[in-house]
């Protein structure tokens, strides 16, 4: 589950990153619960000016070249993702943390997320098939040390909005013209027959000659008349996931990414993911909590 908040007006910042680090299950090996918990870059660095790269920025302004297509940057303040085996347990986790938010934060996104045929998107292709390995994710993700920021992880989040419909009537090669990949083994098509507009061609970001990979977690939700994926894109650089959407709403060169005549992004936020440690230190109550017996029965 993904839950995105905004601040409110006369709360302060400092207050609602407290009131989430302070939430005991997210601390919890025990409760089965994994947390990821994003900040707005401009938010964070007044909390932790040394805490967070120098080069980052809030997405604010919209990306978009000269036709109609464009990508919404709806900046949210506070970003949270619950995953768990258990659908109860990541909702009750949710419930808390909107009851601790309130009156400091107001929900404006709450998404419900599952795993759609053994991790293909809702296009039928296989999603994160570009992703490094988990022996070379953290090098991808991850703000190496000695550096501002360091352990901490640079988010791109997106909702898109697919078209489903108008996509599946396609033959199966043109899917593959699409995305740039096979249907059915996710294999990438060689460089010579790769086309210049496929997702798989503009979504690759070179720099000096080598590829800018990033780590990707989709996650598909929405119903059968409304499908929908979250984009969940982490690096350690803002500027590769940055350059990623210029390219695909054609903004450097007018070539558009295929894939977005049949999905619309409907949000878009960067967020700074702090270290757990850094997050530790806004835990103001955990040890109280962590040390207290349970009461007798």
């Amino acid at each position: 589950m993904f839950l995105e908040f905004r601040i409110q007006k006369k709360a302060d910042p400092r207050d609602a990153v407290e009131a989430i680090c302070n939430i005991e299950e997210i601390h919890s090996s025990i409760a089965g619960i994994n947390c990821a918990i994003g900040i707005r870059p401009t938010i964070w660095r007044t909390l932790a000016p040394n805490g967070i790269p120098q080069v980052m920025f809030d997405f604010t302004s919209s990306v978009n070249a000269d036709d109609c297509f464009v990508i919404l940057a709806t900046q949210r303040d506070i970003w949270i993702w619950i995953s768990s085996q258990s659908i109860g347990q990541v909702f009750d986790a949710a419930v808390l943390t909107i009851n601790r938010l309130e009156g400091l934060a107001e929900l404006e996104e709450d998404i419900s997320g599952w795993n759609y045929r053994f991790n293909r998107d809702l296009t039928g292709f296989i999603d994160e098939s570009a992703n490094p390995t988990f022996l070379e994710a953290a090098k991808v993700a991850i703000i190496p040390d000695s550096t501002p920021g360091q352990g901490g992880s640079v988010l791109l989040f997106q909702k898109w909005q697919h078209d489903i419909r108008p996509f599946s009537q396609l033959d199966s090669k043109k899917q593959e013209q699409i995305i740039g990949r096979t249907k059915v083994d996710s294999t990438e098509f060689a460089e010579d027959l790769l086309p210049k507009n496929s997702h798989a061609a503009i979504t690759t970001i070179e720099k000096y000659y080598r590829e800018q990979p990033i780590f990707r977690r989709n996650v598909s939700h929405g119903t059968p008349s409304n499908n929908e994926t979250s984009f969940i894109g982490f690096t350690n650089s803002q500027e590769t996931v940055h350059e990623m959407l210029r390219r695909m709403a054609g903004v450097l060169d007018g070539l558009r990414d295929a894939l977005t005549f049949y999905s619309m992004p409907a949000t878009g936020s960067h967020y700074f993911i702090p270290s757990s440690d850094s997050l530790m230190s806004f835990a103001t109550e955990i040890e109280f909590l962590i040390t207290t017996s349970p009461p007798a029965s």
